[in-house]
């Protein structure tokens, strides 16, 4: 029996990442639209960082060739902290109650650098 042509994307072999954003009561909550190459989990947490979405409340992270999706706030709310942690930055604003809904309650500690005394 012949197969049916994929409809799955060219990307299909990649996870690809969306943000569910919250736009508040009079518009309401909508998937937000990015240009193909912009889903993966780098770009996207980048993207959470500068601001780009106004009130992020869920990530879902789907790979079509491979047949899964989940929820994957959870793990880029913790990622979040860790690299603004790194980067001795606080979390920003606009994503403070995403990480709070979101994170690990378990914060983790980060080694700090030695210095050797010169």
């Amino acid at each position: 029996m012949p197969r049916s042509p994929s409809i799955v994307p060219d990307l299909a072999d990649r996870d690809v990442y969306l943000v569910l954003d919250d736009f508040g009561r009079r518009v309401g909550r909508a998937w937000r639209e990015t240009e193909e190459e912009s889903t993966d989990k780098r770009t996207v947490i980048a993207d959470l960082l500068d601001g780009h979405y106004f009130n992020p409340t869920r990530v879902v992270a789907f790979n079509a060739g491979e047949g899964w999706s989940r929820d994957v706030s959870e793990e880029l709310a913790d990622e979040i902290v860790h690299q603004c942690a790194q980067d001795g930055d606080k979390v920003p604003p606009l994503l403070r109650g995403f990480v709070d809904r979101h994170g690990n309650s378990r914060t983790k500690q980060l080694a700090l650098p030695l210095m050797s005394a010169a």
